[in-house]
């Protein structure tokens, strides 16, 4: 369910501007993004764990409102990013 320590080095690698920029509002959407994810597949196989539904449920809201953000202040990256995740919007 969680997420490796070389997935996570390569979305920060991916989205930030360097190897160590974890605080990129994009690399913290990708890392989100990859989260909700994995525990989309296990809630398929699970339907009745709902302490991880509840957990997923805040992980989205997290990841709605960094994505608010990033859609005020620099919409062009907005953009690029919901079309790299395949984000609905």
């Amino acid at each position: 369910m969680t997420i490796t320590k070389e997935k996570t080095a390569e979305l920060i690698k991916k989205f930030g501007k360097n190897e160590k920029d974890s605080g990129a509002v994009e690399v913290q959407i990708a890392i989100l993004t990859e989260r909700i994810n994995n525990l989309t597949e296990h809630l398929k196989v699970h339907t009745h764990d709902y302490h991880t539904k509840r957990g997923l449920q805040k992980l989205v809201g997290k990841r709605r409102s960094l994505l608010d953000y990033l859609k005020e202040n620099n919409v062009v990256s907005y953009r690029e990013l919901i079309k790299e995740l395949n984000i609905r919007k």
